[in-house]
């Protein structure tokens, strides 16, 4: 798999004594202006979340609070993260396949993306993500 399609970035950390702070700024830390941010909560334990891939946007995850995994998949290879440190998030790039699943108990997954929701741009069925990554 390129590390293009799916790279960690550390994510600035401001410690204090009172609680550290960290940020992520459009075009700055992020290598895209920021649409939409949503939140995954609550997962019961062994489900799987994500199960898709994008045609047109890119996103950010991280675990703000708890831990879970990543899995992208390309098509030809995969690769497994794992998120548990809220100042570090995985780039996601698009056409890439990617599933979220062991969440520890409390696990926050917050991602921001590069475009408004729009259904048609994601692929939902991994047939037709082999036959779109065919077509490309």
């Amino acid at each position: 798999m390129d590390k293009s399609e799916g790279r960690l970035i550390d994510l600035p950390r401001i410690a204090d004594p009172r609680g550290n702070l960290t940020v992520a700024e459009a075009h700055s830390h992020l290598p895209f202006g920021v649409a939409r941010v949503y939140w995954v909560y609550d997962v019961p334990a062994g489900e799987c979340r994500g199960g898709h891939a994008h045609k047109a946007c890119r996103e950010f995850i991280v675990a703000v609070s708890g831990s879970f995994t990543v899995t992208l998949d390309d098509g030809r290879e995969k690769q497994t993260f794992l998120l548990n440190h809220p100042y570090q998030g995985l780039l996601v790039e698009t056409g890439v396949w990617r599933t979220l699943d062991d969440f520890s108990s409390g696990a926050v997954c917050l991602v921001m993306a590069s475009e408004p929701f729009e259904e048609e741009d994601y692929i939902r069925d991994y047939g037709d993500y082999l036959e779109y990554l065919r077509g490309r």
